[in-house]
């Protein structure tokens, strides 16, 4: 789960280089895909991870559910959960430790709360490689080579202007792939939802701070 965390921002040379390089239809339907969710209070939805390694080897599915509201968003898959309040993110192996980081401490990696977003255009270069059915697909590549992967390529459903389905290779050339289905936009979600409480958990668990 540690793959799925956030992505910082660039300075400002590397957004030179991202003007220098980028394919302005690809930059047309990400902008899309952010303008449709800065529309929403809220998303939800289910997703499922799928990871392959360099070989070929399917190292197995995991399923879950993921609620975003602005930068905050829970991630919960099985016994696991992920509590991001915007500032801090909240990381439950699902038995008895809570590792607690900053946002800005995860940026190497790619949160689903980033991937839903669309919003790129500081972090990448980008082009469109292929329209096919009723998805864009579209590869990017971090300008950062600290990044712990090496490119993604991403999804958009063409007629709700919003990520389906992510592929993230990374530099070992295993690849990740983020799925999202039963995307709910403006459900009800209290504020609460967002604020790590330790009560919540088993009282044995040990929060690493």
């Amino acid at each position: 789960m540690k793959k799925l965390y956030a992505i910082v921002l660039l300075p400002l040379a590397m957004m030179l280089q991202v003007q220098a390089q980028n394919d302005p239809n690809a930059k047309k339907i990400l902008d899309a895909v952010s303008n449709t969710v800065k529309t929403y209070k809220t998303i939800s939805a289910g997703f499922t991870i799928t990871s392959v390694t360099s070989k070929g080897k399917n190292n197995g599915t995991k399923k879950g559910t993921i609620v975003t509201k602005g930068s905050k968003y829970v991630l919960k898959e099985g016994k696991n959960e992920i509590l991001c309040d915007g500032a801090k993110i909240y990381n439950y192996d699902g038995a008895k430790t809570i590792t607690v980081s900053n946002v800005e401490e995860g940026g190497q990696t790619l949160s689903p709360q980033k991937i839903l977003s669309g919003a790129y255009d500081k972090d990448f270069t980008y082009k469109l490689i292929a329209t096919k059915g009723n998805f864009h697909e579209i590869e990017m590549k971090p300008l950062d080579n600290r990044k712990n992967f090496s490119k993604v390529n991403v999804f958009v459903d063409k007629t709700k202007n919003m990520i389906a389905r992510a592929v993230i290779l990374d530099k070992g050339n295993n690849t990740v792939q983020v799925s999202f289905t039963n995307i709910v936009p403006n459900k009800a979600v209290a504020d609460n939802v967002f604020v790590f409480s330790a009560a919540k958990y088993p009282k044995d668990v040990e929060i690493l701070d």
